[in-house]
């Protein structure tokens, strides 16, 4: 009987913790959903836009008039990049816009910024088709490289940015779809449109855009919560993926899929494309296991990357880094970034796919998947410069892959 003090007392502190830890937590989570959170401000800035007639699109109708294009629940990482899932026309959409000029300090949260002022500045009153079709032409040479193909896109970007099909572009029009090309992600979108492996565009207004959601957007299916991630070790984080993950073939068919998206940007149709950061958490995939790219934030164009390293100061090759892991070489006598990458998109995606295709596979293939996996982790240099040898670890790697799960239920 003398020890139950000491008992109450303890299991009461065990009580108070868990009460503490919880309401941390919970306060952790609205206050940073509070702060990362602000379509009402999105939705605001982008209809009174509407509304003046700066700003056109193909969703401005749904989203300001007939309230059918809904906001739902809050996906956003950054307060200047809203991503929320959405209601549209009966099917769950992902909406993204960006407030860059709705949060200065100096602005209150519930004022309707002169963003048009700024944001949709071009092109001007007076510009005639020809003079529009000059600056897209000229604006993808400098974001795309100097294509022979870039002609059809133009004549693309002019279809889309015409929502009412008239023949004609309106000044509200094009200066959505100006606009709308600044955002990387938008533009890759673009770029990309004829692969199978990037979520479709469904439409605009003004600089928010809309795109198919994709039912799993990680490799693993599934998400920590972002507010519970630091408190769990990287061996939590392994097993709670392990647990979540597809059955083998279904991630062998996933992994092809991500195989085949490395093959489509190197060399691609508008040049070359790379990943800069390569993160499970960036990829997932459908309900059907074809792979999708799920944010092409993280994925940058040649000419991109070239004018970031261009005359940059360096000490050493992690001077040259764009993004979390572009990484170029330093020229340590010039003490300038040179335009090479250390390591091409195939290495890195060898390296997520590693742990991804290791565990639970089928004994008789393990050790050449491993060995494979590990030729491809050593790919080093500039990918244009060992085409072949690229080419070769690529498809040797999807070959055994494809071998193990064809003529079965999961091909």
């Amino acid at each position: 009987m003398s020890r139950l003090p000491g008992i109450k007392v303890k299991y009461l502190f065990l009580a108070w913790l868990g009460i503490f830890v919880g309401s941390w937590v919970v306060y952790m989570h609205y206050s940073s959903y509070s702060e990362l959170c602000r379509g009402h401000v999105c939705q605001m800035i982008i209809c009174d836009q509407y509304k003046k007639g700066i700003i056109s699109g193909s969703t401005c109708k749904d989203l300001c008039e007939e309230h059918t294009l809904v906001f739902q629940q809050c996906l956003s990482s950054s307060p200047t990049q809203q991503v929320y899932r959405g209601r549209w026309m009966e099917k769950e959409v992902i909406i993204k816009c960006g407030i860059e000029d709705a949060l200065k300090a100096d602005s209150k949260p519930d004022s309707v910024p002169r963003r048009d002022l700024v944001l949709f500045d071009k092109p001007t009153r007076g510009t005639s088709m020809d003079e529009f079709r000059e600056m897209l032409l000229n604006f993808l040479k400098a974001n795309l490289g100097d294509q022979t193909s870039l002609a059809a896109l133009v004549n693309q970007i002019i279809t889309m940015a015409d929502v009412n099909r008239d023949g004609k572009v309106s000044l509200a029009e094009a200066k959505s779809i100006w606009a709308l090309l600044h955002l990387n992600e938008f533009l890759l979108m673009l770029s990309l449109h004829e692969k199978e492996h990037t979520s479709k565009l469904l439409g605009h207004c003004g600089d928010l855009y809309v795109t198919e959601k994709i039912p799993h957007n990680s490799l693993y299916g599934t998400n920590v919560p972002h507010f519970f991630q630091p408190l769990l070790p990287s061996a939590i984080h392994r097993i709670i993926h392990q647990w979540f993950a597809p059955a083998w073939p279904r991630r062998a068919k996933i992994a092809i899929g991500l195989l085949e998206f490395v093959e489509e940007i190197f060399h691609g149709t508008y040049g070359n494309f790379y990943i800069c950061e390569t993160s499970f958490k960036n990829v997932g995939y459908n309900d059907k296991y074809d792979f999708k790219m799920v944010n092409l934030r993280k994925v940058a164009t040649e000419m991109t990357i070239r004018g970031f390293l261009k005359g940059r100061h360096c000490e050493q090759n992690v001077d040259c880094t764009y993004g979390k892991d572009c990484m170029a070489t330093c020229d340590k006598l010039m003490k300038q970034c040179k335009g090479d990458m250390v390591q091409p998109n195939l290495a890195k995606v060898c390296g997520l796919l590693q742990d991804y295709l290791l565990y639970g596979a089928p004994s008789d293939l393990k050790e050449e998947l491993q060995k494979q996996l590990r030729t491809c982790m050593t790919l080093s240099g500039l990918a244009s410069q060992m085409e072949v040898h690229h080419s070769l670890v690529l498809n040797n790697l999807k070959t055994l892959l494809w071998k193990k799960i064809s003529n079965t239920k999961y091909s």
